[in-house]
């Protein structure tokens, strides 16, 4: 009964108009502040989601988990090499690769570029490269054809099309100091590998038997890519697999290279907590200033309440109510603006880089050349019951305050 009173004369205090217009103006900013605290975390926290998404379904997509790259050049013999690292229940696929840089040549533009030679049949168990390639280029992709797949960024500062031709300059494998000219090799585009991100700018794919002549080592291979069962643990994956081969091998996994983008990606979430419970915080201070001026406000309502029997939790509970009024109010309506604009946040970014004519993020220099966003709805509980319970906590000192009035002094004084 004392639960459901208390909750009703909450309810009428807060909708009833404050006597104080400064009461009201406090009240409606700390409502407002917790809204846009929570809008702006899980705004923010999307954010973060949507990186973390397109880390593993672009970057971790293309380039292996791990790699074992011969240590004395090539690797003559690679065929046992695969068959020992797929006994490892830790290798969910295996497939070899040899890689190289060149310089790829169109009129009179030069691009530096990281060449990988892949077998498209063994490619599919290592990455998902070919859902960012037209199926039919991906079909087609044999070797002795004079193909090229290269990606989206090359193609666009080389200016070249699918169906022209490219030169590749390829530096020759010699072990004296005499300097050679490089190999010159005239292929066709066939196809672009489309990322939206920095490894567009960087990576063009030739079959794995044309690398191979075009580097003059014939069946060898530069190294065996390996697709791990848990890709964080990947560095202690290729160790431990790589220290039971019978060849001596550099061990490489994608943490060394594009670790740094996950790590990032975690600090900045666990940064993102912080600053939710310090805005959040400094909002609900605004509670407390509203219920002191509140309860100053509605003393002689108090003070009645207290001659008519009214308990010291009754009182305490009425303020309560009255607090967590804002606190829920604001978290809902910003949890509602957070969680559209989340949803939209790619969208309106595209539409504002527009506007402006500046685009935020640069393929070339970050792995996404846009804002991803992806809502987790675990994320937006957690926002909204740590407003909710701020906001409680906030009500507290206040609530306790009226519930120590004094109803006879406070009558006497009117």
């Amino acid at each position: 009964m004392f639960t459901s009173l208390s909750l009703l004369i909450g309810t009428r205090f807060s909708r009833a108009r404050q006597r104080n217009k400064l009461v009201s103006f406090i009240s409606l900013s700390s409502t407002i502040g917790i809204a846009v605290g929570v809008a702006v975390i899980i705004i923010g926290l999307s954010a973060m989601n949507g990186f973390q998404k397109e880390l593993d379904n672009r970057v971790l997509a293309v380039i292996p988990h791990g790699e074992f790259a011969g240590v004395r050049g090539p690797i003559k013999d690679w065929q046992p090499v695969v068959k020992q690292v797929m006994k490892s229940p830790l290798i969910k696929g295996a497939a070899p690769y040899v890689g190289f840089t060149a310089l790829a040549e169109k009129d009179l533009k030069l691009k530096a570029i990281a060449v990988r030679g892949i077998d498209p049949a063994k490619e599919s168990a290592v990455s998902d490269m070919s859902k960012y390639i037209e199926a039919s280029a991906w079909k087609n992709f044999k070797p002795g054809e004079h193909q090229i797949i290269l990606g989206h960024g090359v193609a666009q500062e080389l200016k070249v099309k699918v169906g022209q031709y490219i030169t590749l300059m390829i530096p020759k494998n010699n072990e004296t100091t005499r300097v050679e000219s490089p190999k010159r090799v005239r292929l066709k585009v066939v196809g672009l590998l489309t990322l939206e991100g920095q490894i567009d700018h960087t990576l063009a794919l030739l079959p794995l038997q044309d690398a191979q002549k075009y580097t003059d080592i014939g069946n060898a291979v530069t190294g065996v890519a390996v697709k791990v069962s848990n890709v964080l643990d990947a560095t202690q994956i290729v160790r431990e697999v790589g220290s039971h081969l019978d060849v001596y091998v550099y061990l490489k996994s994608w943490q060394q290279k594009y670790g740094f983008l996950y790590r990032d990606i975690q600090l900045v979430r666990t940064i993102m907590y912080l600053v939710m419970v310090l805005v959040i915080g400094v909002a609900c201070f605004n509670i407390v200033s509203t219920l002191i001026m509140a309860v100053k406000d509605r003393a002689s309502e108090i003070a009645i309440l207290r001659t008519m029997g009214a308990t010291d939790k009754l009182i305490r509970r009425i303020f309560v109510w009255q607090g967590v009024f804002s606190g829920v109010f604001g978290s809902v309506v910003g949890s509602i603006f957070g969680v559209i604009v989340a949803l939209n946040l790619t969208t309106l970014v595209d539409g504002l880089q527009d506007l402006i004519g500046h685009k935020f993020l640069s393929g070339d220099i970050y792995f996404v050349n846009f804002l991803p966003s992806q809502v987790d709805f675990s994320n937006v509980l957690v926002v909204s019951a740590t407003a909710i319970v701020l906001s409680f906590i906030a009500t507290w000192y206040p609530a306790s305050r009226a519930s120590k009035l004094n109803p006879a002094s406070v009558l006497s004084s009117k």
